[in-house]
């Protein structure tokens, strides 16, 4: 349908009475199939490819707060698949071949801007680490292309080349990397879960899983009730920790905030989404104008959904040793993720010792970016009680087994030395 500005004006000043929501408000029902614990994107992704891949339509996603409330619109929108290690470069890559997709299989604007992603290097070694990197990535056919220092000077102008201790000598870059819309890829899964008959309950809060005579999971008690299940799948993010103790789990995850901030709106300048070596620092700029950048956790284990001044200053401070041109700039907000960090930086996608409880969990600072692959290969896991074959690396027992994914989330960060 086709709308007038006029039309759109009188819809503003009506309240937007006429307009429809995007999905159901249901109550829930006393039993469902599979129940998935967060409605954040991972939630949402898996009961959407439930219905889409398997046909599993009687699914509840809970979620204690509002759809978008949570990580899923809190980060800072990055999507790549620029990994390497087996257990990841090809998870990542089928997220992004999602990615590319998504939007007509959703039909739904997620704004998916393929703008490319650069890795900087600053050393010899750091150079080779990449050059690793990026042979890893063809050889699992994924696009990759190591930049010289003059390539990069004519794509990114306003970086500082010349650092006395960290020069920029080149970098990484994989051309179909880029950004999405963080809240529209949310919505546009809830709406295309909601149509295919899953209930999306927000404000639920589940504060108990009930276990059978048998100890396997039957179902969760909530702010709204007991809600039984044959299936319960967790995908709490940060609060994995706290759910998965109502279940006697002890799960080899801690819980950090990951700071994200949003500057003014200014001109077209930042055409890339640039990740800079000396430091976990990442940036690019928005639709609207403003860039969106972000560095490392919080080193404190936390569930607020905020950070302290010290990040700050440490994400500002590398910022501008990248781009001298930022300490000019406003800074308007920030805004801050709860991240559940895995021991080795990679993700779990895995049932668990507890019958009918399933795992997704685990995703530092992968988890934006592995949307997709992390709903897609946790629907197939809890249709058929087996593990995707790109998602057989993410096993929860890896760690007693001595098989870590051992990447730290944010791709290898090598030595600069």
């Amino acid at each position: 349908m086709r709308y007038s500005a006029l039309s759109i004006l009188a819809q503003a000043f009506s309240g937007n009475r006429d307009w429809k929501p995007a999905w159901r408000e249901p109550d829930p029902k006393p039993h469902y199939d599979v129940i998935i614990v967060g409605g954040g994107g991972h939630g949402l992704a898996t009961a959407y490819y439930l219905a889409k891949e398997h046909g599993i339509t009687n699914v509840a996603v809970l979620e204690k707060g509002y759809i978008g409330s949570g990580n899923v619109g809190r980060n800072t929108t990055i999507i790549r698949s620029n990994y390497l290690l087996e257990g990841n470069e090809p998870f990542y890559e089928m997220s992004m071949q999602l990615w590319e997709g998504l939007e007509k299989d959703l039909n739904y604007n997620a704004m998916v801007s393929q703008r490319g992603i650069v890795n900087l290097f600053h050393s010899d070694g750091q150079r080779d680490a990449y050059a690793r990197r990026g042979n890893a990535m063809m050889i699992h056919g994924v696009d990759a292309a190591l930049l010289d220092r003059e390539q990069l000077r004519r794509m990114m102008p306003y970086l500082n080349f010349d650092h006395a201790r960290f020069p920029i000598l080149g970098g990484l870059y994989q051309k179909r990397g880029g950004t999405a819309r963080h809240d529209a890829v949310a919505w546009g899964y809830a709406r295309g879960a909601d149509s295919r008959g899953v209930d999306i309950i927000q404000h639920c809060e589940v504060t108990g899983i009930r276990r059978g005579p048998d100890g396997a999971a039957i179902g969760v008690e909530t702010t709204r009730g007991f809600i039984g299940c044959n299936k319960l799948a967790l995908a709490a993010a940060g609060n994995t920790t706290t759910v998965g103790r109502m279940a006697d789990l002890e799960l080899p995850i801690e819980t950090h905030v990951l700071q994200a901030f949003v500057t003014e709106g200014l001109k077209p300048v930042i055409d890339q989404v640039i990740t800079y070596g000396a430091g976990h620092f990442y940036i690019s700029q928005s639709d609207k104008g403003g860039l969106v950048f972000g560095a490392d956790i919080d080193y404190y284990s936390s569930y607020a959904q905020r950070g302290n001044l010290a990040t700050v200053e440490h994400t500002l401070e590398e910022g501008v040793a990248l781009i001298p041109g930022l300490s000019r700039v406003r800074v308007l907000r920030a805004w801050g993720g709860v991240m559940d960090m895995s021991m080795d930086g990679s993700p779990i996608i895995d049932r668990t010792p507890v019958d009918n409880l399933y795992l997704n969990c685990g995703w530092c600072y992968g988890g934006f970016k592995a949307t997709p692959a992390s709903g897609f290969c946790f629907a197939h896991l809890i249709a058929r009680n087996e593990s995707h074959p790109v998602a057989r690396f993410l096993r929860l027992d890896r760690f007693e087994r001595g098989f870590p994914i051992d990447e730290g989330g944010k791709g290898p960060q090598p030595n600069l030395h």
